[in-house]
């Protein structure tokens, strides 16, 4: 835990030591913008009136991003297409920064006022960071500034990046959210014709999975924070207080005192202990995934933007089916929150730089740029007009596996939008290392919470302390 604490303290100063950098002795948030006694910044002093109608012709922009592989070719393809097509002068140089993770360091150790770029994909994990940061333009700024029509962009979706007070913060650009993977071949062997919508109904299958439909496994299930948070959203309940964290930071978790870590803990072991999900080890080892592809697991909990690697890694050697991500109880009314990455917009103090970066923004929101990145990577089309696209319509076609996931982010509510926590890539670690410990047996599912709740806090109050 001291090692946690120790890095959220250092996270901290490098953030204090990067906000108060120029020599100007006022931090990223009294340079940026206003903050009312609220909370709530009042304005960057970038965005005027003349906003819409700045003239940016010669204007280059830098965009940092994180998509690598055949994201990252589809992400070159986009931004190679605004430069040729775009009326407004436009250039927009487009670098590659790694992983999520070293996409925001490099920011952190950036200077205010000469960041290094105008636009940066920030991973949801970010999000209550850069909130606080004062580093950026609050997009509902450019939003207003130009009249644009918000109820475009997919409810749920924005509801994510957007706090109690109506402000939204980020533009979403790759969004997804967690389905059921399972093998119908299996299911069709064992005669199940129901497919399991909660993690004990998952149990009274597992049987005839194995000895019916031929599965090594029932479940594959990565130990991975992302899933925790997913059960508490299914269940209808806060991680943390203060509203999830959307009306101010938090100070505290709220799985331990509302019930629903324990729940889902429970739920979890009981699949391991009767012998229907396995320990595979964390995420990032990947073995769930490779479980189910090989035919050797009957389900796998994954992402929507999985579904093309799922299905190209099976082969056709069966055929994959997806569905609803499970609850934690039958009773269960809560939905799915998103993962993925929104777009900020940094306050580099140039309102032609900002236009430019804010009619990029558009470009790549766009129905037609949606439905393009949607076929190309397996993200959510986050503009509800992009499924009138013809290339929308063409790939869900091919892939009517991913109609499931647009049926999902549907049928949840903006309620379900999942929490905002500063520290969150230290608090998936504690959760996972403690779910790690119970199913190895030394800790018990009470231990386990227990245990998350205090060095989660712990960490917590390390940044507010330094960040207060």
């Amino acid at each position: 835990m001291k090692k946690r604490v120790i890095a959220a303290i250092l996270a901290g100063l490098m953030a204090v030591s990067t906000l108060a950098g120029c020599g100007s002795g006022k931090s990223a948030s009294e340079t940026n913008g206003q903050t009312s006694e609220s909370g709530k910044e009042e304005g960057s002093g970038v965005i005027t009136d003349k906003f819409k109608d700045i003239d940016t012709d010669g204007t280059t922009i830098t965009f940092w991003h994180s998509m690598g592989g055949v994201n990252g070719e589809a992400m070159d393809y986009l931004v190679n297409k605004f430069n040729e097509e775009n009326e407004d002068g436009i250039t927009v140089e487009a670098v590659y920064q790694g992983e999520y993770d070293d996409a925001i360091n490099k920011l952190k150790s950036a200077q205010i006022g000469n960041m290094g770029a105008d636009l940066v994909q920030i991973y949801d994990l970010g999000t209550r960071f850069m909130i606080d940061s004062g580093w950026i333009i609050p997009m509902q700024e450019m939003i207003d500034a130009d009249g644009y029509d918000i109820s475009q962009i997919e409810p749920n979706v924005a509801a994510y990046y957007t706090t109690e007070d109506g402000t939204m913060y980020s533009m979403p650009f790759n969004s997804s959210t967690p389905l059921l993977y399972y093998n119908k071949d299996m299911f069709d062997a064992a005669g199940i014709t129901e497919i399991p919508t909660s993690l004990p109904e998952i149990a009274d299958v597992g049987d005839a999975l194995k000895e019916k439909g031929g599965a090594q496994e029932v479940l594959a299930i990565s130990i991975y924070g992302w899933y925790f948070e997913q059960f508490l959203c299914k269940q209808g309940l806060n991680m943390v207080n203060n509203g999830n964290g959307r009306e101010k930071a938090a100070t505290k978790v709220e799985f331990d005192e509302n019930g629903g870590g324990l729940n889902i803990l429970n739920a979890w072991y009981d699949l391991y202990k009767g012998g229907y999900a396995p320990n595979v080890g964390r995420s990032g080892s990947d073995t769930a995934t490779t479980d189910f592809t090989s035919g050797k697991a009957a389900m796998m909990l994954g992402s929507t933007a999985s579904l093309k690697q799922v299905l190209e890694d099976s082969g056709g050697n069966f055929e994959v089916g997806t569905a609803y991500y499970p609850a934690v109880n039958e009773d269960d009314k809560g939905g799915v929150s998103i993962g993925g990455a929104s777009l900020w917009a940094l306050n580099n103090k140039d309102e032609k730089k900002a236009a430019a970066t804010w009619r990029f923004i558009k470009f790549l929101i766009s129905p037609e740029s949606q439905a393009y990145w949607n076929a190309q990577t397996g993200y959510f089309p986050v503009v509800t007009a992009a499924q009138e696209e013809q290339t929308f319509k063409d790939n869900i076609a091919k892939y009517p596996q991913f109609q499931t996931a647009l049926d999902q982010l549907h049928d949840s509510t903006p309620e379900s939008a999942g929490a905002l926590l500063s520290v969150f890539p230290e608090s998936r670690q504690i959760v996972e290392t403690q779910i790690e410990n119970m199913l190895n047996g030394s800790v018990t599912q009470e231990e386990a919470v227990k245990n998350m709740a205090e060095e989660i806090n712990d960490t917590i109050e390390e940044y507010n302390l330094v960040n207060g």
